[in-house]
């Protein structure tokens, strides 16, 4: 199944800034005429409209100088762990007079409800088909949020542990791997690693053991044991097990002295040449695969950490996107050097679907940023700007995304013990971040302290964040609202300094 397919376009009207007004069902003709009268009478006494529909905003979405409070994720778990939305009837009213602010849940349109006192006995005289209500309501929590996130339950491209979910299949040329045979025998894991070491070695004793019962028995040497005038090829072998003795002691070099092989035959001396050479190379390879598979800073990225999710809140007056890394060791990485990547599928504007693109998120490459002194724990940041994927995106649009950002932090192994054993040793830690894994409108929490004269890391605190002030709007919206600002508060100075001038007195 490929992951993070596109969603077909979904109604904007839905998802809009402002409630929008219903479609009440069809009424019948004579019932809107016998009503007539009394809604007329109930809008003249009243004088205000009602508040199933709240009035539109005249200007813009966003109001300036009112400050726009961050939708908290835990709030949305506590306003649908009933299993109905808070906005599932009934529905706050709206004043008459009361300005619209814009809203970080969904909005959508208030239903009729027969609990909503005196203007939902009025509502309740229009008939409605059987079931309608229950059906739109239960339409309405399959779009909640909490649905929405159960729902997204799909394959990861990168765990949270860094292993990647890519399965290679149908591989035609597999004779490329023996090719490059020492590489393929320290990428296996270690049970096949460990069989296929002792395997060279048994099937090596186990031939040339063989080989030197073959020699023996055609010589006659097995059938003369004991015979003093007998000049044997191979002494004191008389069966298959002492000839497998014989081929291991003579590979091993450990030579008991009862069994080997004489002077009186030429192939006896060949055979012993040819299994030490053999021998010789077997641990060659098998020793240095097992010393690049035990010494590979694979391991090393164990003590490499991540923070379970991303934050976006505003740093110096910017939208930035952060997550924060640690180093559990006291050995610090050597050049350490950060990089995201953002995975998401998309359909270009030909018609060509690319499925898991990957395009780059610049986590300061061009200040030098992503190099990093890891001594304590970071918080790295993605400034989101025109150039950023994420230019677009608010905080409703984030909960109707599907991406994946992929953090590769690369870096060499400090030296410990003999540098040139442990020089351009690079180890690299990867995790992944989807879109239900970011806060919006939250901050990470200090974790160092000074204590003694040193700084010291709380490593308790390294996942804690608190909501901080943040608007909703994506930062393409807040950087528009920013120059609608400047542009109005340049007009106003212009008119001041108009009113300002002195006016200029006409001459004689």
């Amino acid at each position: 199944m490929l992951a993070y397919l596109p969603r077909p376009p979904t109604d904007t009207s839905r998802y809009g800034t402002f409630p929008q007004k219903p479609d009440l069902p069809a009424v019948p003709r004579a019932l809107v005429e016998d009503g007539g009268q009394q809604a007329a009478a109930t809008t003249a006494k009243r004088g205000t409209p009602m508040p199933n529909y709240p009035s539109a905003p005249r200007h813009s979405s966003f109001v300036p100088g009112e400050p726009s409070l961050p939708l908290s994720r835990g709030s949305l778990t506590t306003q649908h762990h009933r299993g109905r939305p808070s906005w599932c009837p009934p529905p706050v009213p709206q004043e008459g007079g009361a300005r619209l602010y814009p809203l970080h849940a969904l909005s959508v349109a208030n239903i009729p409800n027969s609990s909503r006192g005196k203007t939902s006995a009025r509502s309740s005289t229009i008939p409605t088909p059987e079931g309608l209500q229950s059906r739109r309501c239960k339409l309405l929590e399959e779009d909640s949020p909490t649905v929405q996130a159960g729902k997204r339950q799909r394959q990861r491209y990168v765990t949270k542990v860094g292993k990647c979910q890519v399965n290679l299949g149908n591989i035609q040329d597999k004779k490329r791997f023996l090719s490059d045979i020492f590489t393929t025998i320290v990428d296996l894991k270690y049970r096949w690693f460990l069989f296929v070491f002792m395997m060279c070695y048994i099937v090596t004793w186990v031939v040339f053991g063989f080989i030197y019962f073959l020699d023996a028995w055609v010589r006659g040497d097995i059938g003369h044991q004991g015979d003093p005038e007998w000049q044997a090829c191979i002494e004191n072998v008389d069966g298959f097990v002492s000839a497998l003795l014989l081929s291991v002691e003579s590979q091993r070099t450990i030579g008991y002295g009862t069994r080997m092989v004489t002077a009186n035959c030429a192939e006896g001396v060949i055979l012993l040449i040819a299994q030490s050479i053999v021998g010789s190379m077997i641990d060659a390879m098998m020793v240095g695969c097992m010393f690049v598979k035990i010494s590979r800073p694979k391991k090393r990225a164990q003590t490499l950490i991540f923070s379970k999710n991303c934050v976006i809140s505003c740093r110096d007056e910017k939208l930035c996107l952060m997550f924060r890394v640690g180093d559990l060791r006291e050995s610090h990485m050597v050049d350490a050097k950060i990089r995201a990547k953002l995975i998401k599928s998309r359909q270009t504007a030909e018609g060509e679907f690319i499925p898991l693109e990957q395009s780059e998120l610049n986590l300061g490459y061009d200040t030098g940023e992503d190099r990093l002194f890891l001594v304590e724990p970071q918080i790295i940041c993605h400034v989101i700007n025109r150039h950023s994927p994420f230019w677009d995106m608010s905080a409703e649009s984030l909960r109707r995304e599907q991406f994946e950002i992929i953090i590769i932090l690369e870096g060499i192994v400090e030296a410990t013990g003999n540098r040139c054993l442990a020089a351009g040793m690079t180890c690299q830690a990867r995790t992944s971040y989807t879109e239900d894994e970011i806060l919006w409108g939250y901050r990470f929490e200090p974790c160092m302290s000074l204590e003694k004269g040193a700084f010291q890391v709380d490593y308790s605190r390294f996942e804690m964040t608190f909501e901080v002030q943040t608007p909703a709007a994506s930062a393409k919206e807040l950087h528009e609202l920013k120059e609608l600002e400047q542009q109005e508060h340049s007009t106003l100075s212009l008119y001041w300094d108009h009113l300002l001038q002195p006016c200029a007195l006409p001459g004689p």
